[in-house]
């Protein structure tokens, strides 16, 4: 029995050992297009690990990954919103297809991010229901008072899907900063 219990003892000080090892978390939490990522947050003054985050959260890092919906792309965006993206920016022939290049997602859907943040005054609980439900959406939802637009109560968003995106983003959004740095 001493010997069971000595054996349970060091695999649990082992286990708490691999899970506190950053070099397995990075295996849960990868981070392609690294500079990529970082560029284009940097000029758009948004957290590079906020975009990672929501990578991970919508495609997995899958650049040719399309949703039910029609969504593209790494950061899953929809043709409509890619072709408003471009109209905004000033992109000239844009297509639906260019949102499967990791390069034009990535800069799109940063400067998307950075847009809601500025629209939502920098409420990021607000910002991520919005990328994932829409703007009207979440204008609406606050001022039927359906919810505050508070992080605290997410869980009275009415779309189970945007409830859940915006938990997922945050949880990703912590690991990657606890994993990578917080810059």
């Amino acid at each position: 029995m001493r010997r069971f219990l000595l054996f349970l003892g060091l695999f649990l000080v082992a286990m708490f050992a691999v899970l506190e090892s950053k070099v397995v978390w990075r295996w849960a939490y990868p981070l392609k297009y690294r500079e990529l990522i970082f560029a284009e947050a940097r000029s758009q003054g948004v957290d590079p690990f906020l975009v990672a985050a929501v990578i991970r959260v919508e495609s997995d890092f899958r650049e040719g990954a399309v949703s039910p919906r029609g969504a593209r792309g790494l950061m899953q965006l929809i043709p409509s919103t890619g072709q408003w993206i471009a109209e905004k920016t000033g992109m000239r022939g844009f297509t639906p297809e260019q949102l499967e290049d990791p390069a034009t997602n990535i800069k799109m859907g940063t400067w998307y991010l950075r847009y809601l943040s500025d629209e939502f005054e920098g409420n990021m609980a607000k910002t991520l229901a919005a990328y994932n439900a829409g703007r009207s959406y979440v204008k609406d939802w606050v001022a039927t008072g359906k919810w505050s637009g508070s992080l605290s109560e997410v869980g009275s968003i009415p779309f189970a899907e945007t409830r859940d995106f915006v938990r997922l983003v945050y949880h990703s959004w912590g690991r990657y900063r606890w994993v990578y740095g917080t810059r």
